[in-house]
């Protein structure tokens, strides 16, 4: 018996899940953690936790599977975060994340005296305080024992590698997300490293995806319950591993994933550089599948939205959930009800993602009244997030991306009610699989791919399958329709009120 493990190392948790050679599930394991905020923008996450609870899951599912069936694994991650460690392995300083924006200045400032068109060409991105680029050129100025002391400055993908005891590597796609990166080249740019002074050496080695990087090492392997023979594989950023993992392997597929952020992930069939995709900030880099790009449509405020609420106000739901055993989400959305919520609400609860990469702008909730009802607020909630999506597939239909099918996955796939919801708001059918946690699916698909020496496509296609079609109920269509129009105006009404603790010189 073969199986093969997928990880997904997130901004908020991660995950381990084996695959035998179907791409039946057979195991899972997950792990929360928080992000560390110790001034106003700032997010960071502790390597050290991050990858003890990589460890904790990697070993749990591995339990929940014949010993030794294991037989390579491949890693899906966050984009953007890294963390420097000095010569002897030993991280020297917290990761910064995508919801970071302490680098701000710099994403303007830095990336004009450089070239801002010559940026993009290179990187297939425009400039953005969430990217790696930018944090670097900030730690380097404001934090210069750490610059000095990093030997390597790792993302996710290549630390959890090296803890695994392999040379650290990633996948192009990863790669990509760091803005260090030529993603027609694909290698390190030597450009852009000698302008803010880094060696390609303290970098992890960039390589396409589904490559084998190395067998994890015997002693870690046995202690983790993995076995003897298990090898790892390159698998990249967690959007183009999850838009693999929901079979969008061809142009006119995108994955439509509910995690911490929520994303559209379209498939090119060759690398687009647009004045339209650039003015709006939907970059071009690699897909997990090779040959094919991606760009990633996305909201920093996604799943987050219901988590915070949850946790802000969801007491009588995570009670009920303690009583019963009832998943405490679940009970949300059904608290939110089907009928669309009186109130509108603009979603930005962290900084945006595109089309504006506005890092300063904050969230609204218009419409409150006396007799507002809390189910009423917690579907605004969902569907300001869904109307950001819209907003995002107009733009990319109007930049020639037409896409045919909407796959759904992530956390929110899972629910028939928040599927509907979305599918109502957009006004696009919406397609749920097989498996909702795509991430770990492309990464397990990466690995098996490389040990059957099979097209990833080919075996995509045998993997994932179609379980539903939501389509949208037509008698909301007018009231949704009218109710993007008003949304589209919220931002530029709303742009100049936007207020924070941060801004006000409060701590």
């Amino acid at each position: 018996m073969e199986n093969y493990m997928g990880i997904d190392v997130g901004t908020s948790g991660c995950k381990a899940i084996v695959f035998d050679r179907t791409g039946k599930q057979v195991a899972a394991a997950y792990r929360e953690y928080d992000i560390i905020t110790p001034h106003p923008g700032w997010a960071e996450l502790d390597p050290n936790e991050v990858i003890g609870k990589c460890f904790d899951v990697i070993t749990q599912a591995a339990e929940q599977v014949p010993a030794k069936s294991i037989r390579s694994l491949g890693i899906s991650t966050q984009g953007e975060a890294f963390t420097p460690i000095d010569k002897d392995g030993v991280a020297v300083g917290n990761a910064l994340v995508s919801s970071d924006t302490r680098a701000a200045a710099y994403a303007q400032t830095w990336s004009r005296d450089f070239g801002v068109d010559k940026l993009y060409q290179i990187t297939g991105h425009t400039a953005h305080p969430l990217f790696s680029l930018f944090k670097l050129l900030w730690l380097r100025d404001n934090a210069p024992e750490i610059w000095s002391a990093a030997d390597k400055f790792l993302c996710f993908e290549d630390l959890l590698l090296f803890r695994l005891g392999i040379e650290p590597q990633m996948g192009w796609p990863l790669a990509g997300r760091t803005m260090l990166f030529d993603v027609r080249k694909h290698e390190w740019s030597a450009e852009i490293l000698d302008a803010i002074g880094l060696d390609a050496a303290k970098l992890a080695r960039p390589l396409a995806s589904g490559t084998v990087a190395g067998k994890v090492a015997t002693d870690l392997a046995a202690r983790l319950g993995l076995g003897d023979e298990v090898f790892a594989v390159t698998a990249g950023h967690d959007q183009p591993c999850a838009a693999l993992g929901a079979g969008a392997t061809e142009p006119g597929l995108a994955m439509y994933a509910t995690g911490t952020v929520e994303c559209i992930t379209p498939v090119f069939g060759k690398a687009v550089f647009s004045n339209e995709l650039r003015a709006n900030n939907l970059a071009t880099y690699d897909h997990t599948v090779g040959g094919m790009y991606i760009t990633v449509a996305y909201s920093l405020t996604g799943g987050n939205i219901l988590k915070w609420f949850r946790d802000e106000f969801g007491d009588p739901e995570v009670a009920q959930a303690d009583r019963t055993g009832a998943n405490a989400y679940e009970l949300l959305l059904t608290a939110a009800g089907e009928e669309p919520s009186p109130l509108i609400v603009l979603p930005y609860f962290t900084p945006t993602g595109t089309p504006y990469f506005d890092t300063q702008a904050t969230g609204a909730i218009l419409g409150l009244r006396l007799a507002t009802r809390r189910g009423q607020v917690i579907r605004a909630l969902l569907e300001g997030v869904a109307f950001e999506m819209r907003l995002n597939l107009e733009i990319l239909n109007r930049s020639g991306c037409v896409i045919n099918e909407l796959r759904a996955v992530g956390g929110g796939a899972k629910s028939a009610l928040w599927s509907q919801l979305k599918a109502d708001v957009i006004g696009k059918p919406i397609t749920t699989l097989n498996v909702t946690e795509a991430g770990c699916l492309g990464a397990a698909l990466l690995a098996r791919a490389a040990d059957a020496d099979q097209p990833i496509a080919e075996l995509a296609g045998k993997w994932v399958k179609p379980v539903r079609t939501v389509h949208p109920r037509q008698r909301l269509a007018g009231w949704y329709t009218e109710r993007f129009e008003l949304y589209r105006q919220l931002y530029p009404t709303l742009r100049g009120l936007s207020v924070g603790s941060d801004r006000a010189g409060l701590s």
